[in-house]
């Protein structure tokens, strides 16, 4: 009953495609849409639990959870976990949102916010996957959300979707570049653990320190010798036993400001959007499998751009936020940044020829050994900040060239095959795009639905006789009818 339905594009878009009446059917045909019961799991330690994973954690490039859940209290366990290459949907808030469920997500509990799209065929599955992340599946999408203050869908909304039916050959194209879609998310994840348990292991004499919930002491010397910190988290202990591991196990220790050309944040902007600025990068952006570029700046000028901009090889550390979410993780930035203005709420690294890019990622990155060591610096209550002054004075562990020459390999080939996998998965929504716009335009030469007409002719139906205009009951007659004797077999699902 909502008016603005009707109003929206995706309305348009609908109309436009039922209104062809052969080569589609509805995504329900070919594809399972469910959604697991509302989850009421229990809370737990890490220790006993299971990890958890809200619906826009899914979309992190390094999913890190923030609940545990116990098992033996979670209903329909096996519904709620996925596998690598299921096709998940946002169904609350900002929905209409697609990715493919990979490595990382395995093993873990994920919300109920999430639809999961299960092809029916396998064949279908890269096209299914494309139309859903297209322009115009998307748009249609959004137009059935219902809901004031947070949207929602149902699973009836994204199964009543129309859905044009390329042919075969296009088909497996869509296919084959959504399986290397995934396989290069897999490898981009592979090559970043692998790096990570490697750094890991030079340093032997690390060991667990005492809880911090149990107190600690410091002192007055420490409190008052630098920066005058008097917060109890910037003198964790486990932040201790981390530094003292690093002198103790590598060659030597280097404070990070001798290895940078320049560390900064940009000073704050007049934030003005609108159609033809320049694409615009939050700190949420940056840690996220492709993400949605919906601002484009247009309050900056072509000179003060440039203070915005960063370049291959930096080292990007949102800097301000809450310290179990964004603030304190380390992106090595690629090509996919440039020429794009990101916030002034990511402190920028920019080393210099004594270290590699990709090795210092994964020293500042490192989720046990690195994130905890900027995390510490930050200051603030209700927002916390970190500042570049006290990031570079992070002593940064050193070995061979040959250690270090590998793991930053294994970093860097990491972030190419990121961008890849996104680059890739933009052309897919890309080219379902224009396919989908063709089929609207009456451009019906790489669908079904030119193959299907002349096979109808063969059972004697009148010419002209779309396979849309049949009802079940009817395909099955001729099925049952013609199919034995092998002249033709027509699927329900067109």
């Amino acid at each position: 009953m909502e008016a603005e339905n009707y109003l929206s594009g995706g309305y348009g878009i609908r109309l436009a495609m039922d209104a062809r009446t052969s080569g589609r059917g509805r995504l329900a045909d070919f594809a399972r849409v469910w959604q697991p019961s509302r989850l009421k799991g229990i809370q737990v330690s890490p220790s006993y639990g299971t990890p958890f994973l809200a619906a826009t954690q899914v979309f992190d490039m390094r999913p890190a959870p923030r609940k545990w859940l116990s098992l033996e209290r979670t209903d329909n366990v096996a519904d709620r976990m996925v596998s690598s290459g299921q096709i998940l949907v946002t169904c609350s808030g900002s929905v209409g949102r697609a990715t493919l469920a990979h490595k990382p997500h395995e093993g873990m509990l994920i919300s109920h916010d999430l639809l999961r799209v299960d092809p029916i065929d396998e064949a279908h599955r890269g096209w299914v996957y494309a139309f859903l992340r297209s322009p115009q599946g998307r748009a249609m999408m959004g137009a059935v959300q219902y809901g004031h203050i947070i949207k929602h869908l149902e699973v009836p909304h994204v199964g009543g979707l129309p859905l044009p039916l390329p042919r075969e050959q296009i088909l497996a194209d869509f296919n084959a570049r959504t399986r290397r879609i995934l396989e290069l998310r897999i490898e981009a994840h592979e090559k970043a653990r692998k790096a990570e348990e490697k750094f890991k292991s030079l340093f032997p004499s690390l060991k667990e320190p005492r809880s911090s919930h149990l107190g600690f002491e410091v002192s007055a010397s420490t409190l008052f010798g630098t920066r005058r910190r008097l917060d109890a988290s910037c003198f964790v202990p486990t932040v201790d036993a981390i530094e003292d591991a690093f002198a103790a196990d590598a060659a030597r220790v280097e404070p990070l400001h001798k290895l940078v050309v320049k560390a900064f944040a940009p000073g704050r902007f007049k934030h003005i959007y609108g159609d033809g600025g320049m694409p615009y990068l939050d700190s949420a952006d940056i840690l996220e499998v492709n993400p949605d570029i919906t601002k484009f700046v247009l309050s900056l000028s072509s000179e003060e751009q440039k203070e915005y901009h960063v370049e291959p090889g930096w080292i990007l550390i949102p800097c301000s936020g809450q310290v179990y979410g964004n603030v304190g993780h380390a992106v090595l930035s690629t090509e996919y940044h440039v020429g794009k203005v990101l916030t002034n709420h990511i402190l920028r690294v920019a080393p210099n020829n004594k270290i590699r890019s990709g090795y210092l990622q994964c020293v500042l990155g490192h989720p046990q050994l690195g994130r905890p060591r900027v995390v510490r610096f930050a200051f603030g209550s209700s927002v916390p900040e970190i500042a570049a002054v006290d990031v570079l004075t992070a002593p940064i562990p050193r070995f061979s060239k040959k250690v270090e020459d590998e793991l930053a390999d294994l970093m860097e080939s990491s972030a190419v095959a990121r961008d890849q996998a996104d680059e890739l998965e933009q052309e897919l929504a890309t080219e379902a795009e224009l396919l989908i716009d063709a089929f609207m335009e009456g451009d019906t030469e790489r669908f079904v639905s030119d193959v299907v007409e002349p096979k109808l002719r063969l059972v004697g139906l009148p010419s002209g006789r779309a396979e849309g205009d049949l009802s079940y009951e009817t395909v099955d007659a001729i099925n049952a009818a013609h199919a034995p004797a092998g002249e033709v077999t027509v699927h329900s699902s067109l």
